[in-house]
């Protein structure tokens, strides 16, 4: 038998075990398998050593094929109709984006002023409610009561003063005929003064009670829509308790939080861009409230934005961006990023005309265009048109038709 070299097998990971002569492996395996199988004994051993020396065989006659040294010719495929236009820096708006909740610009919580049973509850959430409306009645027959006490009393006070203004008229008379001292006149003076306030205080208590019989209609303060309610016919109203809820759906703000970098540099009446994921169309947004006291836990300090829009409501979530100066950054046409799975990227082109797909990493929009953070750098160049036909590994075709570059 002859000796066992290691080679390297090409195209392989591991190295192969070879014989000098692939006629030596074949001979040596008939007759070591002819010794072992004469002897019962040795079968088993027989069986094993047949199978190894198989193994060695083939082994030996695929490591015979020998690839010859030199280099392959990759063919790359040539791209034609691309448009490779060089990027830079450009000046763009530093803009600040923030969160916040959308909330109605006025909410009024209603609650009644007097207690007693409600008796009807004439809204539900939702509904839409004008300023003076009745929403809740309540129980008012003590009120109502109270008000026909207070009219028979200014009735009688009334007739008091009127008898006391011809009674006064009288004793003038012969006061002036010299007919009754001044002492008795300004009895009947005095008289006649206590009849008006008698009646100017039943007036009161008219005005009064008409008052409190007004409390057992509970109206809407403002126009706006109903967006809670906590009271049933048949309990229990006290004052203090809420009953409804009425927010102003005519204007909205957001509360958001500034970092303190920004401080001094926003003023009131700024436009700022809102973005409401849940209604169709953009609304539009300012700066109403600037409250320059910085939290020293967040360090940042709360900005009021007035929001208006058709479909906003109370509730919904709302990004705000704020241009804070100017700044240089790299951005490329969105249309040019290519979206592969959860990957994005755009096809550059390097100074030989080789096309790659490069991995970036997006940043703020700017209108039509994209902020690109890295994966690209100012003067490389990338594909604006034709983007379809890009293919990574491909290269781009000169005028004349042939590859740029090889």
């Amino acid at each position: 038998m002859g000796e066992i070299e290691r080679r390297p097998a090409p195209g392989a990971d591991s190295a192969c075990w070879l014989f000098g002569d692939s006629r030596i492996v074949r001979s040596s395996r008939r007759a070591t398998s002819a010794i072992l199988w004469r002897d019962p004994r040795l079968r088993p051993a027989a069986v094993v050593l047949t199978a190894v020396l198989a193994v060695v065989f083939a082994l030996s006659s695929g490591c015979q094929e020998k690839v010859k040294p030199g280099s392959v010719e990759v063919k790359r495929p040539v791209i034609e109709g691309v448009t490779v236009t060089e990027v830079a820096l450009s000046t763009v708006d530093e803009l600040y984006d923030a969160t916040g909740t959308v909330k109605a610009k006025t909410t009024s919580v209603i609650s009644s002023r007097v207690m007693g049973t409600v008796t009807s509850v004439r809204v539900r959430e939702g509904d839409r409610v004008s300023a003076g409306q009745v929403l809740v009645t309540v129980d008012d027959r003590d009120a109502a009561q109270r008000l026909r006490a207070a009219e028979k009393a200014a009735d009688v006070a009334q007739h008091s003063k009127s008898l006391s203004e011809v009674t006064y008229g009288r004793y003038k008379t012969l006061y002036d005929e010299k007919a009754l001292t001044r002492q008795e006149l300004d009895q009947i003076e005095t008289q006649k003064k206590v009849a008006e306030a008698e009646y100017e205080r039943a007036l009161a208590g008219l005005a009064e009670a008409k008052v409190a019989l007004g409390f057992a209609q509970i109206t809407s303060p403002v126009s706006g829509v109903v967006v809670d309610r906590k009271i049933d016919p048949g309990s229990m109203a006290a004052p203090g308790v809420p009953l409804l809820t009425v927010e102003d759906s005519s204007s909205f703000t957001i509360d958001i939080f500034v970092d303190e970098h920004l401080s001094g540099r926003l003023h009131k009446g700024a436009a700022v861009d809102l973005f409401v994921s849940a209604v169709p169309q953009q609304p539009k947004g300012r700066i109403i409230e600037i409250v320059p006291a910085v939290d020293p836990a967040s360090r940042t300090f709360l900005v009021k934005v007035e929001a208006s829009g058709p479909g906003l409501k109370s509730g919904h979530y709302a990004k705000v961006r704020i241009p804070a100066g100017k700044r240089e950054a790299l951005v490329v046409p969105s249309f040019t990023v290519v979206e592969k799975g959860q990957l994005s990227g755009v096809y550059a082109v390097d100074e030989k005309g080789l096309i790659s797909y490069r991995l970036i990493k997006q940043g703020k929009r700017f209108g039509e265009g994209v902020e690109v953070l890295s994966g690209l750098s100012p003067k490389e160049k990338i594909i604006t048109a034709g983007i379809e036909k890009a293919v990574d590994g491909g290269i781009v075709a000169a005028q004349g038709g042939s590859p740029s570059a090889r």
